[in-house]
């Protein structure tokens, strides 16, 4: 059974990132504009 070396591998995520919460707000955002636009365009189009 091998063991992975975890010495030389980066971590794939920031532990400390600059404007975390700033990123996040854009995203649960954007996220949140998506859905209004795709309701929006289903109550237009429905008969």
């Amino acid at each position: 059974m091998r063991r992975a070396k975890l010495s030389r591998m980066s971590p794939v995520l920031e532990p400390n990132p600059q404007d975390g919460r700033k990123k996040l707000g854009l995203v649960l955002g954007a996220m949140l504009a998506v859905t209004v636009i795709i309701s929006v365009i289903a109550t237009i189009a429905s008969p």
